[in-house]
């Protein structure tokens, strides 16, 4: 699914009003999907709703949403912002026709009605910018969503809360649904104004905005929803990125035929570990069989070789020479002589940066794009990627459309040379860049992990995480591609799906264990339900599977 900016999402609005569908039509279905998701989500004869409604197109999606609610069995209340009541305003005259208690912000002296609405409410409903954010909030817009985050705040405790779908996590107790986008957040840049309420869940029309998933920003949307509103998915710019989703993840997962064998899934390779780090060893050959991988071997070196074969039954092993836990040139000899038959290879989990591995890992490379028919494809990882950047000028080395590679911000700041602020704050296109530049896939991975390809697209997952953020999940990520890779994806096919795996198993830890304490180790047992879960939701619209 691609994303846009407000610019182009404005463009598609003319063309579909021009072909037919008109803006009043595209604003009666983003009303109603927004009403469809809060009902989806609660039981619309016990909730409270104050719809917050703006002066443009935004207002008239939450003016439409209002209604539904209403007519739903809601007890709703309009806020007005900026909005003339106009005869011509269909939308505004369908909510009189319903009763609905209406107040103007220009008429509410110290915001009287507005903090006892507030005090009788459940669920908040932010019509009041969307994308037509062209400035800092300030006046009485400011005073406005300053005085409902504060009583939001002062209540929040002593309110009840709003039951929700047993598998969606519980939302506070005054929920916040934006309209598109929450009031404050820029759609293109992310940026996020001090003023801004942030969501709980936002429902944005036709194509998410890429400042949806954009730091700042994207920590203010929540739970993103998006409703089909007329306009075709093919209309959007085929240059721009996307953002990866359950339905397309799932259209890309290998199929497994019940006739199958452990040959249908192919063969992985996975080199890894040293003595400092054999647990890397142990996270990423466990998550290459979680994933699907048909027959996963463990290359190690011979030190750490009897600790993970006591630990990990599943796999089969190769054995190489090392010096004190630490692979060694002729390390790569023995490797390269076991490769044939296997279908992708991973190097770097774990391996240390002693002088003598990083020979090693120059020699196998250099043997592997000399010897396509070594290993077709392979996945470069953590301490393998600090060998690489050894070499100088290492891309030309390697042989194009070889191999994915998975940096984190601070290993891609030490491959290109520039700061990781920098590649922080240009995410996509520093990825795009490089992926071109080296000829290979990248997996910028963090909040938000970025896959570019040589020809110049990029993906986007929709998962943001600190369950992620902890030691040998990467090992966990680079386990999963590998199998995905081993299965028959291509290099861009396997980064996507693998990566969307990975960060789905995430997700579902974090809500069954927490924020903080999710160990890699627990990714492993996720990875075959993120993958269930994945073919269930095909059909949603959702940019992650219910988790």
């Amino acid at each position: 699914m691609k994303l846009v900016t407000a610019d182009q999402m404005r463009a598609l609005e003319q063309r579909a009003d021009a072909s037919g569908n008109t803006y009043a039509q595209m604003m009666e279905r983003a009303g109603q999907a927004v009403a469809d998701a809060i009902i989806e989500r609660w039981s619309a004869r016990a909730l409270r709703v104050l719809v917050l409604v703006g002066p443009g197109n935004n207002g008239g999606d939450g003016l439409v949403c209002a209604r539904y609610l209403r007519d739903a069995g809601a007890r709703v209340v309009l806020y007005i912002w900026k909005r003339a009541e106009n005869p011509a305003d269909e939308n505004f005259q369908l909510c009189r026709e319903r009763n609905i208690a209406t107040t103007r912000a220009e008429d509410d002296a110290d915001f009287v009605a507005l903090k006892k609405s507030l005090a009788d409410t459940d669920l908040i409903v932010d019509a009041l910018l969307g994308t037509g954010v062209t400035r800092s909030i300030d006046g009485l817009l400011k005073e406005l969503l300053e005085t409902i985050d504060t009583e939001t705040r002062r209540h929040g405790d002593t309110e009840r809360l709003v039951t929700l779908s047993p598998c969606l996590p519980l939302f506070p107790s005054r929920t916040i649904v934006a309209v598109d986008l929450p009031s404050g957040l820029d759609p293109d840049t992310g940026a996020l104004d001090p003023a801004a309420l942030n969501a709980d869940l936002t429902v944005t029309f036709a194509f998410p905005k890429i400042g949806q998933l954009t730091f700042p920003g994207a920590n203010a949307v929540g739970e993103v929803v998006v409703a089909d509103i007329g306009i075709p998915s093919e209309w959007a710019d085929g240059d721009a990125p996307d953002v990866a989703t359950a339905r397309e993840i799932s259209a890309r997962l290998p199929v497994r035929a019940r006739d199958s064998h452990k040959g249908t899934f192919g063969k992985a390779m996975i080199c890894a570990g040293s003595a400092n780090y054999v647990g890397a060893a142990f996270l990423a050959g466990s998550a290459a069989t979680r994933a699907g991988a048909g027959l996963v071997t463990l290359a190690l070196a011979r030190t750490i070789y009897p600790l993970i074969a006591s630990a990990l039954h599943e796999t089969t092993f190769v054995v190489l020479p090392d010096d004190d836990g630490a692979l060694v040139r002729d390390s790569a000899r023995v490797l390269i002589d076991h490769l044939p038959g296997y279908d992708a290879l991973l190097i770097g989990c774990g391996f240390g940066r002693k002088p003598e591995t990083v020979a090693f890992v120059q020699s196998l490379l250099a043997q592997v794009s000399h010897q396509p028919s070594a290993i077709s494809h392979l996945v470069v990882d953590a301490d393998a990627l600090f060998a690489l950047e050894q070499s100088g000028e290492w891309w030309t080395r390697l042989a194009p459309n070889r191999a994915i590679l998975t940096p984190h911000p601070g290993e891609m700041a030490m491959l290109t040379g520039l700061s990781r602020d920098a590649i922080q704050a240009d995410r996509v296109n520093i990825a795009k860049k490089f992926a071109a530049q080296w000829q290979q896939v990248v997996v910028l991975k963090g909040a938000h992990t970025v896959i570019a390809s040589p020809d110049g697209r990029a993906t986007l997952l929709p998962f943001a995480t600190p369950a992620l953020a902890t030691a040998g999940t990467g090992d966990v990520l680079a386990g999963t591609i590998a199998a995905m890779l081993a299965q028959g994806l291509t290099l861009r096919d396997a980064a996507i799906v693998g990566a969307y795996i990975h960060g789905l198993a995430g997700e579902i830890a974090q809500r069954e264990i927490g924020d903080a304490g999710v160990v890699a180790g627990d990714l492993l047992v996720r990875l075959p339900e993120a993958m269930r879960r994945v073919k269930r939701d095909a059909c949603c619209v959702n940019l992650e599977p219910e988790t």
